[in-house]
């Protein structure tokens, strides 16, 4: 919790969120507000303006990195993973993506163009020229110049210089949105990526399951660990031991499904023996807890989720359930409903609780 900035201990600001956290990600599903809003206002309370992140990235002082925002300087630290997509050094699955873009390589020097002349645009304003359309087994086929466009940031030809209405993307070529800071070499910013990821979770597996964007594990940084009750072994961040549990102070918190404390679910699972799934995927009749319910973290303990919905129409926040994993005092009802409270007044919505 206190790595996580999810201690009575609040940072002084957004910016110092970020770069403690190393990254907030961003989504553009707001059922009740973009994520990144609500990663920021768990941490900061009152001190938050929604918005406030993405002003940023728009003005450069963080940027965003396929789906993370981050302090800008940290580009740095992919410059050189950048230089070996656009070599073509890689290797796995790379390699198809990376010929992929070179079957297309008129689109890509097509979108560059118009970029050039016009950026920054929406993905809608860029054409789509491709030779071979983009295959998967998702809901990515054919779309052509979101994929490419996925692929021109890997190479840093192109990157998001802000936010237009509903949170889409507008486009524009990076070397007009980048801080102009020499790369470090791979081998060293992936250790301090690494080290820094660690700093941002205080406690990770070594290795883990590849996973898009942003890794869960640490490699060797920090100091070997091991969790009673759990197996294998871990890694924490050294600034963390020593530190008596007495000083710990903690808090009721709402937080983003995509949070980092339960965003590796194997994780959350080990170390929390928390039952949580993001549903907004799934029928609502197979939902448990919710389209987009926020986990309830309490002190040192996740203990529930709350299904709530902004409904800007009608000026209301609505709670439509609250699920609680344990038995909650008076005390734990009270931080909760206070909770409520302060983000319906941060949204500028009424709160509607269920009868």
């Amino acid at each position: 919790m206190r790595a996580q900035l999810l201690d009575d201990n609040r940072p002084p600001g957004w910016f110092e969120m970020v770069r403690h956290l190393t990254l907030v990600q961003h989504d553009t599903t707001s059922a009740v507000a973009p994520s990144a809003d609500i990663v920021a206002w768990s941490r900061l309370g009152d001190e938050y303006r929604l918005g406030e992140l993405a002003d940023a990235v728009e003005s450069q002082r963080l940027i965003e990195l396929s789906g993370m925002i981050r302090p800008a300087a940290d580009i740095a630290l992919f410059r050189a993973e950048m230089d070996a997509w656009r070599t073509g050094d890689v290797d796995g699955w790379r390699i198809r993506n990376v010929q992929w873009v070179d079957d297309n390589d008129s689109c890509r020097r097509d979108i560059l163009d118009r970029l050039r002349a016009d950026g920054p645009l929406t993905a809608r304003e860029l054409p789509d020229t491709c030779v071979r359309p983009w295959k998967s087994s998702g809901w990515n086929t054919n779309r052509n110049v979101t994929m490419m466009l996925e692929h021109l940031v890997l190479r840093g030809e192109v990157a998001a210089a802000g936010y237009a209405d509903g949170g889409r993307r507008r486009w524009d070529l990076a070397e007009r949105v980048y801080p102009d800071v020499p790369a470090i070499p791979a081998d060293e910013a992936r250790r301090i990526r690494d080290e820094r990821r660690l700093t941002a979770l205080g406690l990770a597996r070594a290795s883990a399951p590849e996973t898009p964007n942003e890794p869960n594990h640490v490699g060797e940084a920090g100091e070997p660990a091991v969790v009673d009750g759990v197996r294998g072994s871990w890694r924490i961040d050294p600034a963390q031991l020593g530190r008596p549990l007495t000083t710990f102070e903690g808090r009721l918190a709402l937080l983003s499904p995509l949070d980092r404390l339960v965003f590796d679910r194997k994780r959350m699972v080990e170390l929390f023996a928390f039952d949580y799934q993001l549903e907004m995927y799934k029928p609502a009749a197979k939902r448990r807890w919710g389209y987009w319910a926020l986990p309830v973290l309490h002190g040192d303990r996740l203990v529930g989720k709350v299904d709530v919905t902004a409904e800007w129409k009608r000026g209301v926040l609505d709670v439509n359930a609250v699920h609680r994993d344990v038995d909650f005092t008076k005390a734990m009802d009270v931080a909760l409903d206070a909770e409520l409270h302060a983000l319906a007044d941060r949204l500028q919505l009424a709160l509607a609780q269920p009868a």
